[in-house]
């Protein structure tokens, strides 16, 4: 695939993240060099001119500002789809949903 195939690309990502599943979108997806865990680069975020303003994504859009890189834990990634266009980036709960992430230890407080 050549360089401007790759720069079009965009991604789907759904992840498991403190009882909540994450559904971002970004340009850039890698198996990362620290073992067990995914690379998410280049997030992006719908258009800020837009009229409506989802609370969800701008939540997400906050949340990731700033962030050049996001290291997730393959055992937290739900799905990863390459898409022919970005969609709205989300937070749902995961409570009822049918995919259980795998367990994790819970932190102490």
């Amino acid at each position: 695939m050549s360089d401007k195939d790759q720069a079009k690309s965009i991604f789907r990502v759904l992840f498991h993240n403190q009882g909540q599943v994450y559904e971002v979108y970004a340009h850039n997806i890698y198996q990362s060099e620290l073992y067990g865990f995914v690379e998410i680069e280049d997030y992006t975020f719908g258009n800020r001119s837009k009229m409506l303003i989802d609370p969800a994504e701008d939540r997400l859009r906050n949340e990731f500002e700033g962030v050049q890189r996001s290291f997730i834990p393959m055992h937290s990634v739900v799905r990863i789809d390459e898409v022919e266009k970005e969609g709205v980036a989300k937070i749902t709960d995961s409570k009822g949903e049918k995919v259980t992430p795998f367990p994790l230890p819970l932190p102490k407080d």
